[in-house]
């Protein structure tokens, strides 16, 4: 596919394409309460890196869409917190005016019916060189493996090392990283965390959410937990760390 790859900064006027990928994620991906802090000021204050693949012959939607944000990060070990800590390190950073010397991925997003086609590793590339054209040496991903919602039960880390015959990993997201360049870090346990109450639970997936204990929701890399007396669920999503020298 012969594709046009621009960042917000680019070409703001294409920043509205960015709202137009309906059905991407799970219902329940839309709810972590941190995400506020980055999409509601994503084009405005990040701009340079948000990026965007246009298809020339269908130049009035975005067939791919990827974000990634810089922020300060001198810690040798890369957060449990994952997704959630980049996100509120990011929002500390650049209110207190601090220098950054990292990207962290946020997002790479390809709509539903261009998928299968290798877009995601185009963006993932796209991603870094253009952490590299602005200036970084480092991009830290913590990847949401595609294929662990198939087995929800097995922990993450033993999940992340899984490999084939050739050394490569099993999961087809890790394996686009670590063909790219990218270094399986470490696992971020609670990268990303969704409370809700199971009415919202019921509304977000479907399920009836009426028994404590784990629910197994379709998308989820692991079971939400329901808490039926205290009527709330909460969703604690791994990720694994993957690290790009540039």
């Amino acid at each position: 596919m012969d594709l046009q790859i621009v960042t917000v900064a680019q070409r703001p006027d294409l920043a509205p394409l960015l709202d137009d990928f309906d059905g991407a994620w799970p219902e329940f991906m839309q709810w972590d309460p941190m995400a506020s802090l980055y999409y509601a000021v994503a084009n405005e204050l990040y701009p340079e890196y948000v990026l965007l693949a246009i298809d020339p012959t269908e130049p009035g939607r975005a067939v791919a869409r990827a974000y990634s944000v810089p922020l300060a990060w001198t810690e040798e070990r890369l957060p449990p917190g994952g997704w959630d800590r980049m996100v509120q390190r990011a929002t500390i950073n650049r209110l207190a005016g601090t220098p950054t010397n990292i990207v962290s991925a946020l997002e790479i997003c390809v709509r539903p019916e261009a998928r299968g086609r290798g877009l995601s590793a185009r963006m993932l590339d796209a991603m870094r060189e253009n952490a590299r054209r602005l200036g970084h040496d480092t991009l830290v991903a913590p990847v949401r493996p595609s294929g662990k919602h198939a087995v929800p039960d097995e922990p993450m880390d033993r999940y992340a090392v899984r490999v084939r015959d050739d050394g490569l990993p099993e999961d087809p997201w890790l394996r686009t990283h670590v063909r790219a360049g990218g270094v399986i870090d470490s696992v971020a346990p609670r990268s990303m965390t969704i409370p809700g109450t199971l009415q919202e639970w019921r509304r977000w997936t479907g399920l009836p959410f009426d028994r404590t204990g784990p629910v197994r929701v379709p998308g989820a890399l692991v079971p939400v937990w329901c808490d039926v007396e205290h009527n709330h669920g909460v969703y604690v999503e791994p990720n694994v760390w993957v690290r790009h020298q540039l």
